[in-house]
């Protein structure tokens, strides 16, 4: 129990840190581009220090088929970062939040179309659910927060965001006995030599707010973030991991109301309900009336 407790308390941390980050990343300023490439470096640091710590780095698993995936995988989340990230101008962070958690969603329909996974009654409905609240955000555009195109886009962007991360973890998916936090290493390895070309690294930043910025994105939101997210899913079971996961848009839409007093339009706030709930219901595998409860599946 004490082990479980302790696994809860690192995921609470991890979510409601993540929860935070669309205000940051506003309030930085910083162009995006430069903002992931020093995500990705201080991040590689980070974990580095942490796989060192934990004798990763003397186990030999980094086998070429290894390295290979998990580069596949760090470039899809760079790509789910970008467009997330840019997505917090157009729709809103809460906005864009709640669809993005519409990649339970994608992560189904990937492993039905490469993996014939089976494609249950309640995941259809539960995937309905998600739709239609995909559909409320989208047509409530003219009464709520957004601005026309801009708005639609950051919709499409938060998609996409939801996609890249779906294809991500079909890639972990693979990776099943590789230690998480050494394929963190490797994604955010990656993320720093697809960025660099990007990035403005000709003039470096001589303000120390700037630093303190990418060092607090990379240490903080990813090193730790993902030193907590891997600690607690190696200590919880799956059921009570993605429970836990909710916190981060609930975190998210609070910080973007508190922050910056977006008030969602009624239709916004029913479309984003769906989703969070279409969400839950599939994670958690919850049961709709008239429908067969899903047979519980082995954990990942």
């Amino acid at each position: 129990m004490q082990r479980q407790t302790r696994g809860a308390l690192e995921m609470g941390a991890a979510m409601v840190i993540s929860g935070t980050i669309g205000w940051f990343v506003i309030r930085s300023g910083q162009p995006l581009a430069d903002l992931l490439f020093w995500r990705c470096a201080f991040g590689a640091l980070t974990l580095l220090a942490v796989c060192a710590a934990l004798g990763l780095l003397r186990r030999r698993v980094l086998t070429l088929r290894v390295v290979a995936l998990a580069a596949l995988g760090g470039a899809a989340l760079v790509l789910n970062w970008l467009l997330i990230f840019a997505s917090f101008s157009h729709a809103s962070i809460s906005i864009a939040t709640a669809v993005y958690n519409t990649q339970p969603f994608m992560l189904v329909g990937l492993g039905a179309l490469f993996f014939s996974e089976r494609l249950t009654a309640p995941k259809l409905a539960w995937l309905g659910i998600a739709f239609a609240g995909v559909l409320l955000i989208a047509e409530a555009k003219p009464g709520g927060s957004g601005h026309g195109a801009s708005y639609g886009l950051g919709i499409l962007m938060a998609l996409g965001a939801a996609f890249f991360y779906a294809i991500a973890a079909i890639v972990a998916k693979q990776l099943d006995g590789t230690p998480p936090h050494l394929i963190a290493l490797v994604q955010v390895c990656v993320g720093s030599v697809l960025l660099a070309p990007f990035a403005n690294l000709a003039e470096l930043p001589k303000n120390a707010g700037v630093w303190g910025t990418h060092l607090a994105m990379g240490v903080v939101y990813t090193g730790l973030v993902f030193t907590l997210l891997y600690g607690a899913i190696q200590k919880l079971p799956t059921h009570m991991a993605g429970a836990l996961s909710f916190i981060y848009p609930v975190v998210a839409i609070g910080v973007d109301y508190l922050a910056f007093g977006q008030r969602l339009h009624p239709a916004q706030l029913l479309g984003a309900a769906a989703i969070l709930l279409a969400a839950a219901g599939m994670t958690l595998g919850w049961a709709l009336p008239g429908l067969k409860k899903r047979a519980p599946s082995a954990p990942d």
